[in-house]
Protein backbone atom coordinates (compact mmCIF):
# COMPACT_ATOMS: atom_id res chain seq x y z
CA UNK A 1 0.00 0.00 0.00
CA UNK A 2 1.68 3.56 -0.91
CA UNK A 3 1.46 6.62 1.39
CA UNK A 4 -1.10 7.74 -0.86
CA UNK A 5 -3.41 4.98 -0.83
CA UNK A 6 -2.98 5.20 3.17
CA UNK A 7 -3.77 8.72 3.38
CA UNK A 8 -7.48 8.07 1.26
CA UNK A 9 -8.26 4.46 3.07
CA UNK A 10 -10.09 4.74 6.20
CA UNK A 11 -8.07 3.41 9.40
CA UNK A 12 -10.48 0.64 9.65
CA UNK A 13 -9.85 -0.79 6.13
CA UNK A 14 -5.98 -0.56 7.18
CA UNK A 15 -6.08 -2.49 10.24
CA UNK A 16 -7.98 -5.19 8.69
CA UNK A 17 -4.56 -5.38 6.37
CA UNK A 18 -2.80 -7.04 9.37
CA UNK A 19 -1.92 -10.34 9.06
CA UNK A 20 -2.96 -12.58 5.63
CA UNK A 21 -6.23 -13.63 3.87
CA UNK A 22 -7.65 -17.05 3.29
CA UNK A 23 -4.90 -19.77 2.64
CA UNK A 24 -4.21 -19.69 -1.16
CA UNK A 25 -4.37 -23.22 -2.90
CA UNK A 26 -4.40 -26.25 -1.24
CA UNK A 27 -4.16 -26.37 2.26
CA UNK A 28 -1.35 -28.46 4.08
CA UNK A 29 -1.96 -31.07 6.40
CA UNK A 30 0.10 -30.23 9.29
CA UNK A 31 -2.26 -30.45 12.20
CA UNK A 32 -0.73 -27.24 13.60
CA UNK A 33 -2.84 -25.17 11.35
CA UNK A 34 -6.04 -24.21 12.31
CA UNK A 35 -9.05 -25.02 9.44
CA UNK A 36 -10.95 -21.98 10.52
CA UNK A 37 -7.47 -19.40 10.14
CA UNK A 38 -7.02 -21.16 7.07
CA UNK A 39 -10.26 -20.69 5.39
CA UNK A 40 -10.92 -16.81 6.79
CA UNK A 41 -7.33 -15.69 7.41
CA UNK A 42 -5.39 -14.58 10.34
CA UNK A 43 -5.21 -11.20 11.38
CA UNK A 44 -3.86 -12.15 15.04
CA UNK A 45 -0.71 -10.22 16.28
CA UNK A 46 1.54 -13.28 15.70
CA UNK A 47 5.00 -13.44 14.34
CA UNK A 48 4.97 -14.61 10.79
CA UNK A 49 6.11 -18.22 11.68
CA UNK A 50 3.07 -18.76 13.47
CA UNK A 51 0.01 -18.01 11.00
CA UNK A 52 -2.47 -19.98 10.81
CA UNK A 53 -1.61 -22.11 14.00
CA UNK A 54 -3.81 -23.08 16.24
CA UNK A 55 -3.31 -21.36 19.72
CA UNK A 56 -2.26 -24.54 21.78
CA UNK A 57 0.46 -25.35 18.39
CA UNK A 58 1.94 -21.86 19.44
CA UNK A 59 1.94 -22.63 22.97
CA UNK A 60 3.69 -25.98 22.68
CA UNK A 61 6.01 -24.28 20.10
CA UNK A 62 6.79 -21.83 23.01
CA UNK A 63 6.81 -24.22 25.94
CA UNK A 64 9.96 -25.37 24.02
CA UNK A 65 11.79 -22.81 23.93
CA UNK A 66 10.75 -20.45 27.14
CA UNK A 67 13.22 -18.93 29.00
CA UNK A 68 13.93 -20.14 32.84
CA UNK A 69 13.10 -17.08 34.28
CA UNK A 70 9.78 -15.74 35.90
CA UNK A 71 8.14 -12.53 36.59
CA UNK A 72 5.97 -11.97 39.59
CA UNK A 73 3.66 -8.69 40.21
CA UNK A 74 1.71 -7.61 43.28
CA UNK A 75 -2.36 -7.27 42.67
CA UNK A 76 -3.91 -5.84 45.70
CA UNK A 77 -5.94 -2.79 43.52
CA UNK A 78 -6.43 -4.40 40.34
CA UNK A 79 -3.07 -2.77 39.03
CA UNK A 80 -3.38 -1.62 35.10
CA UNK A 81 0.42 -2.55 34.34
CA UNK A 82 -0.08 -6.02 34.89
CA UNK A 83 -1.73 -6.63 31.45
CA UNK A 84 1.80 -4.56 30.20
CA UNK A 85 3.93 -7.12 32.45
CA UNK A 86 2.32 -10.26 30.79
CA UNK A 87 2.52 -8.89 27.23
CA UNK A 88 6.14 -8.04 27.60
CA UNK A 89 7.00 -11.28 29.43
CA UNK A 90 5.54 -13.05 26.41
CA UNK A 91 7.97 -11.01 23.93
CA UNK A 92 10.45 -12.19 26.39
CA UNK A 93 9.45 -15.70 25.96
CA UNK A 94 9.26 -15.79 30.13
CA UNK A 95 8.94 -18.93 31.69
CA UNK A 96 5.32 -17.62 33.59
CA UNK A 97 4.13 -14.68 34.96
CA UNK A 98 2.97 -14.75 38.94
CA UNK A 99 -0.39 -12.35 39.93
CA UNK A 100 0.09 -12.21 43.67
CA UNK A 101 -3.14 -11.14 45.86
CA UNK A 102 -6.32 -10.75 43.65
CA UNK A 103 -6.92 -13.53 41.31
CA UNK A 104 -8.75 -10.84 38.66
CA UNK A 105 -7.44 -8.83 36.91
CA UNK A 106 -7.23 -6.16 33.60
CA UNK A 107 -6.33 -8.00 30.22
CA UNK A 108 -7.13 -5.38 28.35
CA UNK A 109 -2.95 -4.21 28.17
CA UNK A 110 -1.83 -8.01 27.69
CA UNK A 111 -3.49 -7.83 24.24
CA UNK A 112 -4.65 -11.13 24.51
CA UNK A 113 -0.91 -12.76 25.16
CA UNK A 114 -2.22 -14.49 27.89
CA UNK A 115 -3.29 -17.04 25.72
CA UNK A 116 0.21 -17.42 24.88
CA UNK A 117 1.40 -17.02 28.04
CA UNK A 118 1.27 -19.12 31.17
CA UNK A 119 0.01 -16.99 33.95
CA UNK A 120 0.00 -18.61 37.96
CA UNK A 121 -1.84 -17.59 40.91
CA UNK A 122 -0.77 -17.06 44.48
CA UNK A 123 -2.79 -15.83 47.18
CA UNK A 124 -0.02 -13.81 48.64
CA UNK A 125 3.83 -13.23 48.78
CA UNK A 126 4.05 -15.95 51.28
CA UNK A 127 2.46 -18.79 48.94
CA UNK A 128 4.49 -17.03 46.23
CA UNK A 129 7.87 -17.56 48.11
CA UNK A 130 6.97 -20.65 49.10
CA UNK A 131 6.69 -21.84 45.58
CA UNK A 132 9.79 -20.14 44.24
CA UNK A 133 11.91 -21.72 47.29
CA UNK A 134 10.11 -25.36 46.40
CA UNK A 135 11.37 -24.49 42.68
CA UNK A 136 14.61 -23.48 44.11
CA UNK A 137 14.12 -19.63 42.59
CA UNK A 138 15.93 -16.72 43.98
CA UNK A 139 12.91 -14.61 44.46
CA UNK A 140 14.61 -10.85 42.77
CA UNK A 141 12.37 -8.05 44.14
CA UNK A 142 12.85 -4.61 41.92
CA UNK A 143 12.46 -1.50 43.71
CA UNK A 144 14.63 1.64 44.33
CA UNK A 145 14.70 1.30 47.76
CA UNK A 146 18.20 2.11 50.40
CA UNK A 147 20.36 -0.60 49.60
CA UNK A 148 19.43 -2.37 46.60
CA UNK A 149 21.68 -3.40 44.28
CA UNK A 150 21.79 -1.60 40.63
CA UNK A 151 20.07 -3.94 38.16
CA UNK A 152 22.61 -2.35 35.65
CA UNK A 153 25.94 -3.97 37.12
CA UNK A 154 24.21 -7.00 38.57
CA UNK A 155 25.23 -10.13 37.62
CA UNK A 156 21.60 -12.20 37.73
CA UNK A 157 21.09 -15.78 38.20
CA UNK A 158 19.96 -17.59 35.16
CA UNK A 159 17.11 -19.33 37.15
CA UNK A 160 15.22 -16.90 38.58
CA UNK A 161 11.70 -14.70 39.65
CA UNK A 162 11.33 -10.59 39.30
CA UNK A 163 9.01 -9.45 41.53
CA UNK A 164 7.29 -6.02 41.15
CA UNK A 165 4.98 -4.22 43.41
CA UNK A 166 2.41 -2.17 42.87
CA UNK A 167 1.90 1.01 41.30
CA UNK A 168 2.47 3.78 43.56
CA UNK A 169 3.53 2.20 46.74
CA UNK A 170 5.43 -0.43 45.12
CA UNK A 171 6.75 -3.51 46.94
CA UNK A 172 4.96 -4.46 49.89
CA UNK A 173 6.74 -4.98 53.33
CA UNK A 174 6.29 -8.59 52.67
CA UNK A 175 7.90 -8.74 49.43
CA UNK A 176 10.76 -6.65 50.80
CA UNK A 177 11.20 -8.88 53.57
CA UNK A 178 10.60 -12.53 51.16
CA UNK A 179 12.85 -11.21 48.93
CA UNK A 180 16.45 -12.77 48.23
CA UNK A 181 17.21 -9.80 46.59
CA UNK A 182 16.62 -6.25 46.02
CA UNK A 183 17.39 -4.60 42.71
CA UNK A 184 17.14 -0.95 41.47
CA UNK A 185 16.59 0.80 38.02
CA UNK A 186 19.15 3.94 37.34
CA UNK A 187 16.97 7.14 37.17
CA UNK A 188 18.20 10.73 36.77
CA UNK A 189 15.08 12.78 36.37
CA UNK A 190 12.50 13.99 39.25
CA UNK A 191 10.37 11.32 39.54
CA UNK A 192 10.78 8.79 42.12
CA UNK A 193 9.80 6.02 40.31
CA UNK A 194 8.90 4.21 36.88
CA UNK A 195 6.10 2.84 36.12
CA UNK A 196 5.97 -0.76 36.80
CA UNK A 197 5.11 -2.32 33.67
CA UNK A 198 8.07 -0.58 32.32
CA UNK A 199 10.39 -1.46 35.11
CA UNK A 200 9.57 -5.06 34.45
CA UNK A 201 10.47 -4.48 30.54
CA UNK A 202 13.68 -3.16 31.90
CA UNK A 203 14.55 -6.38 34.09
CA UNK A 204 13.75 -8.89 31.82
CA UNK A 205 15.64 -7.50 28.73
CA UNK A 206 18.77 -7.11 31.68
CA UNK A 207 18.15 -11.17 31.76
CA UNK A 208 17.88 -11.28 28.08
CA UNK A 209 21.05 -9.66 27.68
CA UNK A 210 23.19 -11.80 30.13
CA UNK A 211 21.41 -15.08 29.07
CA UNK A 212 19.26 -14.97 26.52
CA UNK A 213 21.37 -13.71 23.39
Amino acid sequence: MTDAETELTPPEAVLDTVGVGPWPGPWPEDPRYDPELLAHGDRRNVVDRYRYWTVEAIVADLDRRRHPFHVAIENWRHDLNIGTVVRTANAFLAEAVHIVGRKRWNRRGAMVTDRYQHVRHHADVVALAAWARDAGLPLLAVDNLPGARPLETAELPRFCVFLFGQEGSGLSAEARDAADWVLSIAQFGSTRSINAGVAAGIAMHAWIRQHGM
